[in-house]
Formats: structure tokens, C-alpha cells, sequence
């Protein structure tokens, strides 16, 4: 008692705190029962997504997937699959290398899922609205100029994390608190100021198309999908809403498992609202995608 010291970091101390021990290394490992679950559920959800892509690109003559840009569609899609799959990034022994990776990849395809989102919002819109003859804009449907809203906002997101991996990039960090004995490797995210920047980019672009498409929800026509993209960005808003709060106020591995479950979540999300009700009617009621065959013209 007269010569107490305190343990070092790496170490703690025993129950008759007469000696230092060491901490066992750990971190989100596929060999635990979490890392299995989650990195089986990622998998999933990649090759179901496979599936409906080539379900799509097998019906692409037909009128539901012309009325809703197959382009567009098949983007959403590949983007989609890259998202469930960089989900896998933050399993497994970590390094500097694959915590870059996890961000930059996380960044970049979800722009390309959300900025895709609000291109065919914006072409739905516009189908609608300015498909009148006289109509000056109405050569930005079949130009495919609106397009360029995937590249341009992915671009930007870009840009945004170039300026945070110049700045303060993440790093490999320690956690000692959230297990006893223990050191959780866990990814810094460096500036938070830049991560929250890059996330609160994806999440304008989200409540942007949101707010079209919900302006749009009552349009006519059999194959008109503003209400499912309605529904997909208010799950979308909603996963990274209830993520920040969570990941703010969870430690070690825990606020890893919260990372992981909302990209699988929002992605999911993307995947089910927008694209099961379309593949229901291609697979199981096809008589219903040879009806009104001429409405589409305008948006193939």
C-alpha cells in the first residue's frame, strides 16, 4: 500500500490488485458468433441483390423496368451490392489500411445509392410535369443529361473525403475501458468534425430526394414508383438519424456492430422499398407488366 502504482495500459490489475496482468488484444473478429451473423447477413443481402440485377437486366424489355430508368436502375443496384459488401470491411483484424477503406468505400457508394435515388425522383418528376409539347427541358429525359447528378455528387463526396484523409485521416486506437482486461482495437475517426461533414453530405442528399419524391407521391400512372422512393428515403433517414445517437454513446466493439447494422439496415432498405414490389410483379403477377405499354416511352 505504501508503494501503489498504477498499471500500465496495455495491462490491469489483479483482484488482490497485487499484480499487473495483460490485456488480451480483440476486436470484431468473423470468428465470433457476431462477426459470423453479421458477415453472413452482408453476404446475403449482396447475393439477393445480385439476384433482383439480374432479374432486372432479364426483364429489361419490359414496361415496368423501362417506366423507371433500367440505367438508373442497374447503378442503384451495383451500388447496392458494393454497400453490403463494404459492410465486411469493419470485420476482421484491423490496420491502417482497411480503416481508410472503411469510410472512403462507405462514403462513396452510398452517395452513388442516394445521388441515383434522387436522379430517378427528379425523372419521375420531370416525366410527369414537362412531357407537354412546347416544353423547352423536356430533351433532359430521353438525353440522359439528369444523369450526370450521380457523377456530380459523387464527385463532391469525394472531394470531401480527400480533404479529410489530407487533414486528419483515421488511425488505429485502443479502447481500454469497454472490457475488463482487455484493448478493443478500434478505428479513430480522426476529425470528427470531417466524418460528420461527410455524413451529414449523404444525409442532405437523402433528405433532398425524400422531399421530391414526397412532393411527388401522388402522381398518375400504373408504374409510377415516387411512393416506394418515398418510403426508401424515409428508412434511409431514419437508420442514420438513430445511428448517431447510438454510436455517440457506445464503446468498442459495440459502436462497431452500430456502424455495421445501419449500413445493412439502410441499404436493405433501399433494396426493399424500391425493388421488391417491382420484381413481385415481374416474377408472380407478369400480366400486370403488359398493361399500359405505350406510358413509358418517355422515360426508356
Amino acid at each position: 500500500m505504501e508503494q501503489c502504482v498504477r498499471c500500465p495500459d496495455d495491462k490491469y490489475a489483479n483482484l488482490e490488485q497485487t499484480h499487473c496482468l495483460q490485456r488480451a488484444v480483440t476486436f470484431l473478429a468473423y470468428e465470433e458468433p457476431l462477426g459470423i451473423a453479421l458477415g453472413f447477413t452482408a453476404l446475403s443481402f449482396s447475393v439477393i441483390t445480385i439476384l433482383v440485377l439480374f432479374t432486372f437486366v432479364k426483364h429489361k424489355d419490359t414496361p415496368i423496368v423501362k417506366a423507371n430508368n433500367h440505367i438508373l436502375s442497374y447503378i442503384l443496384l451495383i451500388a447496392l451490392i458494393l454497400g453490403f459488401l463494404c459492410s465486411l470491411l469493419f470485420i476482421g483484424h484491423p490496420n491502417q489500411a482497411t480503416f481508410i477503406l472503411q469510410q472512403i468505400t462507405f462514403g462513396v457508394f452510398f452517395t452513388v445509392a442516394v445521388s441515383t435515388v434522387l436522379a430517378k425522383t427528379i425523372t419521375v418528376v420531370m416525366a410527369f410535369k414537362l412531357t407537354t409539347p412546347g416544353k423547352r427541358m423536356r430533351w433532359m429525359l430521353t438525353s440522359g443529361v439528369l444523369n450526370l447528378i450521380i457523377p456530380i455528387c459523387t464527385l463532391i463526396q469525394l472531394v470531401l473525403c480527400g480533404i479529410w484523409l489530407a487533414t486528419s485521416p483515421p488511425f488505429i486506437d485502443r479502447d481500454i475501458q469497454s472490457e475488463h482486461g482487455k484493448i478493443v482495437i478500434i478505428c479513430n475517426k480522426g476529425s470528427t468534425i470531417a466524418f460528420h461533414v461527410v455524413l451529414g453530405y449523404l444525409g442532405s442528399l437523402a433528405l433532398g430526394s425524400f422531399i421530391v419524391a414526397f412532393l411527388a407521391r401522388n402522381l398518375p400512372d400504373r408504374f409510377n414508383e415516387a411512393k416506394f422512393l418515398t418510403f426508401s428515403m424515409l428508412v434511409f433517414c431514419s437508420v442514420w438519424i438513430t445511428f448517431l445517437p447510438v454510436y455517440h454513446s457506445t464503446r468498442g466493439k459495440v459502436m462497431v456492430v452500430a456502424e455495421i447494422f445501419s449500413i445493412l439496415a439502410s441499404s436493405a432498405g433501399l433494396l426493399g422499398c424500391i425493388f421488391v414490389p417491382k420484381c413481385y410483379v415481374m416474377l408472380v403477377r407478369p400480366d400486370s407488366n403488359i398493361i399500359q405499354k405505350n406510358k413509358d416511352k418517355f422515360l426508356h
